[in-house]
């Protein structure tokens, strides 16, 4: 499994947890302010809004949450006036590491990122330092239990898909990202069970990180992901199986 794979994995585990803390609900309604605020509230005319609504709907949020953000990104209701943010650095191993959030201040997540680099043994960079050696793609993850592989490879074949990684209790599914939703929507008349879909930036080439900088790289990613302000991290990391193991069974 590729690095961006075990990544993926391992995020959407700690996304259970976060839900249970009410704080990846905070993360997806500020998604759906600036979402709202820049395209509109029109689900079906804004693609990016309805892939957050998409992910509200994949975490159970309430329906009143959604309308309510969404609102607020119009106008429509008064609320905090919230501005997209990408940071750029390396982390341990010199791993490329792309940070995405928003913020209502960046005067303040701007030394808190940059800090959180430098005490995880990695340094905050210029924008475009690393960000060319990623591609924006749609990832799709769906549920392996009684699952049949070769059914569901012939599935995504037909649905036009890029790629199909076996996670173990999950499945990954590579997409062009304007064909997510479309993707996403045949999987799910098959049948299938889809755990949850967004756009992704996917590593071109990995860096194999050995087990001196593993957990230190994890722990890093780990602790960015826990600020309040960042809704995603993406590393090109290349981790052999058995050392993830040993790893992330720490974090």
């Amino acid at each position: 499994m590729s690095g961006h794979s075990k990544w993926h994995t391992i995020r959407f585990k700690k996304a259970a947890t976060d839900a249970k803390r009410g704080k990846l609900f905070t993360k997806i309604i500020k998604e759906i302010i600036v979402a709202a605020r820049m395209g509109g509230g029109d689900i079906e005319s804004n693609a990016r809004l309805r892939t957050a609504v998409r992910a509200a709907k994949d975490a159970n949020m309430p329906k009143d949450n959604m309308e309510r953000a969404i609102k607020r990104g119009t106008g429509e209701l008064p609320g905090v006036h919230y501005e997209d943010f990408l940071y750029e650095g390396y982390g341990p191993g010199g791993v490329a590491i792309l940070v995405e959030g928003t913020t209502d201040n960046k005067n303040r997540t701007t030394p808190e990122i940059r800090h959180i680099f430098s005490k995880g043994g990695g340094n905050l960079g210029e924008s475009g330092c690393v960000s060319w050696m990623f591609t924006k793609k749609g990832l799709i993850t769906i549920v392996a239990e009684g699952v049949n592989e070769d059914a569901l490879t012939e599935a995504v074949l037909d649905a036009g898909a890029d790629d199909l990684a076996n996670n173990g209790d999950t499945f990954t599914v590579t997409t062009d990202p304007p064909t997510l939703e479309s993707i996403r929507s045949f999987l799910e008349a098959k049948t299938y069970k889809i755990l949850n879909s967004e756009i992704a930036m996917i590593p071109n080439s990995t860096v194999r990180v050995d087990e001196k900088h593993a957990a230190t790289l994890l722990k890093l990613l780990s602790t960015l992901e826990e600020h309040d302000d960042v809704s995603k991290v993406w590393a090109n990391f290349d981790i052999p199986d058995e050392i993830m193991e040993r790893v992330s069974s720490m974090q």
